[in-house]
Order: structure tokens, then C-alpha cells, then sequence
């Protein structure tokens, strides 16, 4: 054990010191806005403020292959939210989502604006809004909101669990990391199971099941999340391997991956994102950059 002396906790719990860690200065006890600060609203019906996490790549990708389908009215305004510097606790925002949690919607579609917060929602919202992504069967639909919510009820072990511990805490707990590790494992071993036996989550087809999983496991098992492929042995699970790499070669996951992107290359990245022809801008500069 990593850890110099034992914590017995108090009688009762007071918050004194900053928790410690990468995300220590936004993280606090209550809810609610730190600061007035309205929120932008581009020209298209919907608008999204998100940052390109995997919550917030699930729907970036979900718009954009909405599009690839050819479902024009999913044109979206993608509005940056920097959480690392607090975005998500500004009054515009808390309004939207009174969680602080990106990703977070505003349908103007409607004949009042309807707000849509938390990415699961934010997924089954669009799947049903244009009828894609979603199969009508009941036993297909069911199959398919059996793993969307398995994934909303997992991730949290894989993130603010083994990814705090793992990459994120400001000291190593032994016992913590292995507890999140045993979790995550289990958790792959669930998903290369039935990888085993269908081609996507819910079976022969393509759903919002796998764009909610896929940012988070996929992504994981690529080595894209944590600097942990070694550690947790990802190449063992090749059920899942499979699965991840081709999702990875669909065109919108690529370009929904770009959107409100703020680390790795820069040509990987698309701050904001308003219109279809940003990407192309995108690829238009990094071909001028390298001549």
C-alpha cells in the first residue's frame, strides 16, 4: 500500500482543501453557477455545447452520421465548453443542464426550445427525433437500450474510477487502482463476450449503443485513454479490438471526433464546429500548411 498513514474519516465531512489532482479546482460540494455567462446560438436548429471528451464524442459522432445518412435538418452548431476552465459552471450553461455535465443540447426545433443533458439522452433524443440508429422492433430496440444503459451505468467505474486513480490522483493508492482495474477488466470481458457473438452491441446492426460505448471502450482499447493499453492488457480482449477498429474507420466517427477536440495535433482538431464545410476548410489548411 502506497499510501503513508491510515484516514479515518471525520464525524462529519467539511470541505477545507481543494480534493487535490488534475480537476481539483473545478470540483466542489455544491451545484449551481460560479458566474453569469450566456451561452451562444448559431443559425441551426440544434445546438450543442460540449467539449470532445468520449460523453461528448458520443454525440458529436451521432450528428455526424446522421448526416452521412442524409439527414440534412441534423445540421448542428457545436459550441466549445472548456472544462478545465469552468465553462460548464456558467449561468447559460446550468440552465441547460443544472448538473454542470458536458454534453448538453438545445432543440430549437421545437415549438418551445427543449434542452436535452446527458449523453444517453442526448443519443436516444436524436435516434428518435429522425428515426435512425434505433431499431422499431421491440426486442431489437430493447436489446439496444439494455447496453446504452449498461454503458451510462458503467463508464463512471472506467473513468472517475481507474482513470482518476490510474492517471489523474495526486498520489498512487494501491488499493484503489487495483479495485477500478478489477472493475475495468470485468467490465472488457463483458463487452469481448458479447463481441464474441454479435458484430455490434445489439447485434447485426449499427445503433446508438455503440456510439455511447464506443468513445469510452473502444477508444480505450486503442490506446487512446490513459496511456493504458499495456497496463490493462486491451490487446487480450479481440473481440472487442475488432469492434473498436472498425468503428474507428467510419468516416463520421472520424469527423465527430474532431469536434470541440482540444488536445492532440492540431489538424485533429475542430474548436467549434457550424457548419459541414469546417472540415473541409480544416483539411484545406493542413494541406496549405504543409506546402
Amino acid at each position: 500500500m502506497t499510501q503513508e498513514t491510515e484516514y479515518t474519516p471525520p464525524q462529519v465531512w467539511t470541505w477545507e482543501n481543494e480534493s487535490g489532482g488534475t480537476f481539483a479546482s473545478i470540483n466542489r460540494p455544491i451545484a449551481g453557477p460560479t458566474h453569469e455567462r450566456e451561452l451562444p446560438v448559431g443559425d441551426h436548429p440544434f445546438q450543442l455545447y460540449s467539449m470532445g471528451t468520449p460523453n461528448g464524442v458520443k454525440v458529436t459522432v451521432m450528428f455526424e452520421e446522421l448526416l452521412a445518412l442524409g439527414h440534412r435538418d441534423a445540421e448542428y452548431d457545436a459550441w466549445l465548453i472548456r472544462i478545465g476552465d469552468g465553462d460548464q459552471f456558467g449561468s447559460g450553461f446550468v440552465e441547460i443542464n443544472p448538473n454542470s455535465k458536458i454534453p448538453a443540447m438545445v432543440d430549437y426545433s421545437t415549438p418551445e426550445p427543449t434542452r436535452v443533458f446527458e449523453s444517453g439522452a442526448i443519443l436516444l433524443y436524436l435516434a428518435e427525433t429522425f428515426g435512425a440508429f434505433l431499431p422499431r422492433e421491440p426486442q431489437a430496440r430493447t436489446e439496444t437500450l439494455n447496453w446504452l444503459f449498461w454503458q451510462m451505468g458503467s463508464a463512471p467505474f472506467v473513468g472517475g474510477g481507474f482513470g482518476h486513480f490510474y492517471s489523474y490522483a495526486p498520489v498512487k493508492i494501491e488499493y484503489a487502482i487495483d479495485r477500478f482495474t478489477m472493475e475495468t477488466k470485468r467490465q472488457l470481458d463483458v463487452l469481448d463476450r458479447r463481441l464474441a457473438e454479435t458484430r455490434y452491441l445489439a447485434g447485426d446492426d449499427y445503433t446508438i449503443a455503440d456510439m455511447a460505448t464506443w468513445p469510452w471502450y473502444g477508444q480505450l482499447v486503442l490506446g487512446r485513454l490513459y496511456d493504458a493499453g499495456e497496463f490493462l492488457q486491451v490487446d487480450t480482449y479481440e473481440h472487442v479490438v475488432r469492434w473498436a477498429r472498425e468503428i474507428d474507420d467510419r468516416r463520421a466517427v472520424q469527423r465527430g471526433r474532431m469536434v470541440n477536440r482540444t488536445f492532440g495535433e492540431p489538424e485533429t482538431q475542430l474548436h467549434e464546429r457550424h457548419d459541414a464545410s469546417d472540415f473541409e476548410r480544416k483539411t484545406q489548411d493542413k494541406l496549405e500548411s504543409v506546402e
